[in-house]
């Protein structure tokens, strides 16, 4: 059961951690954009369930008061309804979901509003210190998600046991971020693609061609933001509570960029290969640090060995392998593989001749 509840844990992070790490594919790996605040679009998603479909809820069933108190009224009297009735759990999984995304993108678009004129470093930094201000605020001020209470959420999956519900949680969160794959590698294998990665190698000749520049980072941004804010909204109906402190900057935007530089920028397959080697290794990193540093007889306590190895890792990939594992290729689009199709056929001509 421990090797089972181990290997559902990995599935389940490589699959929320996918969902940003593709996020951050879209706005970095080919817009340049250095979203340093990609926490904030995670936390969006995550208030999108805490505070709005709670308050949603609490208007339904005419409950009333603060929301720290109000959302475990909400959450006793919706799990009783689902247990009842799956399709009010499914019901509530996929508007929980589209809130979110809508969420999301609409602050995402907002949020970059103030700073989308600014070159990378400044860019970087701005988006940074926006992101954190909003986690301050969603952390003190209780009235919104709690605070450092938190707020209860229904379980949509109530309808299903306690031992089944981990797997089948574990399929949803996949099924999601495999679907989400598959639309972001065909948007950015499209002309639209192309044009991010334009914009990232040189802006100006963009200019030069008459795209608008801010108005194409402020659409990837929005893009960016709402699938961002699935993940956030997963995880929180997954834990069936909403804490401000589980959004970091550390477990949502370092975490992230880490992964997509190791698997490689610019790369979907290769956010896939550097999300799922990261999961796999921090896990295991969790599960036995203590044995490690008893090991390794290292002097100092197993909390820090997972910040210090990952530090080291992203050094290590920054100096000498900053392609990542799986080096970026060329967008095809359709029309680009007629025309090699085309050259191929030529060249098989003249051969033959």
């Amino acid at each position: 059961m421990a090797g089972e509840f181990l290997i559902l844990n990995i599935v389940i992070w490589i699959g929320l951690y996918l969902i940003v790490g593709l996020s951050l594919n879209i706005e970095y790996g080919f817009g340049g954009i250095p979203n340093f605040g990609r926490a904030f679009a995670v936390l969006m998603g995550a208030i999108a369930i805490g505070g709005i479909v709670n308050r949603i809820l609490m208007v339904i069933f005419g409950v009333s008061g603060q929301i720290i108190d109000a959302s475990g009224v909400v959450k006793t009297t919706m799990n009783d309804l689902i247990a009842q009735n799956p399709l009010i759990g499914i019901a509530l999984l996929i508007f929980g979901l589209l809130i979110a995304a809508i969420l999301g993108a609409v602050t995402g678009a907002l949020f970059i509003l103030p700073s989308a004129k600014l070159s990378e470093d400044y860019l970087a930094i701005t988006l940074l210190a926006i992101s954190e201000v909003v986690f301050m605020v969603s952390y003190y001020h209780p009235d919104l998600i709690g605070g450092y209470y938190g707020v209860t959420v229904p379980d949509v999956l109530r309808f299903i046991p306690g031992e089944q519900r981990l797997f089948v949680f574990a399929l949803i969160i996949v099924g999601i971020a495999l679907l989400v794959y598959y639309v972001v590698n065909r948007m950015l294998t499209s002309p639209y693609g192309r044009l991010l990665k334009a914009m990232r190698e040189n802006d100006a000749v963009v200019r030069a061609y008459g795209k608008d520049i801010m108005n194409l980072r402020i659409r990837t941004v929005a893009v960016g933001s709402a699938i961002a804010a699935l993940a956030g909204a997963l995880y929180s109906m997954f834990s069936v509570n909403v804490i401000a402190t589980n959004f970091s900057r550390v477990e949502w935007t370092f975490y992230p960029f880490l992964m997509i530089l190791l698997g490689g920028l610019g790369n979907t397959r290769g956010v896939f290969v550097g999300v799922s080697a990261f999961v796999v290794a921090r896990i295991f990193l969790i599960t036995y640090k203590f044995e490690i540093v008893q090991a390794l007889g290292l002097p100092f306590d197993p909390v820090w060995l997972e910040y210090i190895l990952f530090g080291i890792v992203m050094l290590v990939i920054l100096v000498y392998r900053p392609e990542g594992l799986l080096k970026e290729k060329p967008v095809m689009t359709s029309p680009i593989k007629k025309v090699l199709e085309k050259r191929k056929v030529k060249a098989k001509e003249v051969a033959a001749k």
